[in-house]
């Protein structure tokens, strides 16, 4: 016999279809065809628990004898025979009527002599970007190099790093017959990372592939988006410090508007949808105009810079805390959010650059040691990633001294001295 050349799937509904032999590999067998809608007949003079539970519930019928002579033919044709006896004299016999009778034979004992193969199978799974895919995976015969193929392409197809998107069924509305109204899409709320493309959530990534628009911060996981299917549609708007060209309320409007078309919104931000992402705000519009949601959880970069800078915002013997605070809106929101802080707290500070000499100023004022580190990480997580480290009273000064400029996370505590020892830890 020769390899697998010719991959075939095959409707099996309602044929006829042999097992010979009652251990647990024909239990496998069994159950897979009884799954793909075939009339399983299985032959054998006894058969395990597997098979017993099998024949008890009704999905297929036990000949409870050896197998015999003309099996195959009658009282019908059989379409396709796996034979699993355990005994190769048995599988030969059985291989050789099947030869004859021109009838497809799957020989569990020894792949390289059978005349079919049955291919480890990777399905999507229910209710996931891949639900209805199947793929198919064949190694000459040598079925744990399938399974691990074909468990490699299922963990592709489950994290979306394989293109699942559907392509078909999903017409715009103006395409629809009769002018039918389009079901209402969903929106999925998606927290990219601090934004190197590995450090997305599976299920995010996986939301990303499968979906018909993506409304895309400036900051996250952008060179995802060049893995897209060229009819996605990418709707960028992205804000920088002092120019927002799209109101929150407008892409509030945008999500909504593309999900009442039908369409698998991905809104797609750095760091995590629910740390000063306005992630609840564009829930609460969703669900305000009835569209489905899901948040998927980020990477927040109030966590994961420092990390990528070598610095723990806890650490034992140093603190057991630490406070995350906005510093957009000045020194005073941000005293508000320490202000009931353990005194030896990590402050980590998101859009700080902008106003870090009143902020500076006014923790020192709070009580804060002018002394107390400080560590500025730009650009977390990325090639051009720096750290400055400086201390509260130089921090303004220093920043201007290096340019230190947006996106950046501020680090201001003792933790920041561990840095010394550690160095940057974000790998190539």
């Amino acid at each position: 016999m020769g390899v697998p050349s010719y991959p075939l799937t095959l409707d099996l509904t309602g044929r006829r279809v042999v097992v010979v032999g009652g251990g647990p590999v024909a239990a496998r067998r069994a159950r897979g065809l009884v799954e793909a809608g075939g009339a399983v007949e299985l032959i054998a003079p006894w058969v395990c628990e597997d098979v017993a539970a099998q024949v008890a519930d009704g999905g297929i019928t036990w000949h409870e004898r050896e197998f015999v002579a003309g099996d195959l033919v009658l009282p019908d044709p059989a379409w396709l025979v796996h034979t699993a006896t355990g005994d190769p004299h048995v599988d030969a016999q059985v291989a050789a009527e099947a030869d004859a009778a021109r009838v497809w034979c799957v020989r569990a004992d020894d792949a390289s002599v059978s005349s079919a193969w049955t291919p480890a199978v990777a399905r999507g799974r229910t209710g996931q970007a891949s639900e209805g895919l199947s793929v198919a995976v064949t190694a000459g015969g040598d079925p744990r190099r399938a399974t691990a193929v074909r468990d490699a392409v299922l963990a592709a197809l489950d994290s979306g790093t394989l293109p699942v998107r559907r392509v078909r069924g999903t017409a715009p509305p103006s395409d629809r017959a009769g002018g039918e109204q389009p079901a209402v899409g969903r929106v999925a709320l998606v927290g990219g990372g601090p934004g190197a493309e590995d450090l997305i959530t599976v299920r995010g990534r996986a939301l990303l592939a499968a979906a018909d628009v993506v409304v895309t911060d400036r900051l996250g996981p952008r060179s995802l988006l060049t893995t897209l299917g060229a009819d996605v549609e990418v709707v960028d708007v992205g804000k920088t410090p002092g120019n927002h060209p799209v109101s929150q309320d407008r892409i509030n409007e945008l999500l909504v508007h593309h999900a009442s078309l039908g369409k698998r919104v991905v809104r797609l931000k750095g760091g995590d949808p629910f740390v000063l992402g306005r992630g609840g705000e564009e829930a609460l519009h969703c669900a305000e105009h009835g569209i489905p949601i899901e948040v998927v959880p980020g990477v927040t970069s109030a966590v994961s810079v420092p990390a990528a800078a070598g610095i723990p915002v806890t650490h034992r013997g140093i603190t057991a805390s630490f406070v995350v605070a906005s510093a957009h809106d000045g020194a005073d929101a941000v005293l508000r959010a320490a202000s009931d802080a353990a005194p030896d707290a990590t402050l980590v500070l998101l859009m700080g650059v902008t106003r870090l000499g009143d902020t500076a100023a006014a923790l020192v004022r709070s009580g804060r040691r002018p002394d107390t580190p400080v560590a500025l990480v730009e650009r977390g997580w990325t090639p051009e990633q720096r750290t400055t480290v400086t201390t509260l009273d130089r921090a303004a000064e220093d920043a201007a001294t290096a340019g230190v400029r947006a996106p950046a996370v501020v680090v201001v505590g003792d933790v920041v001295s561990v840095r010394n020892r550690l160095g940057d830890l974000s790998g190539e």
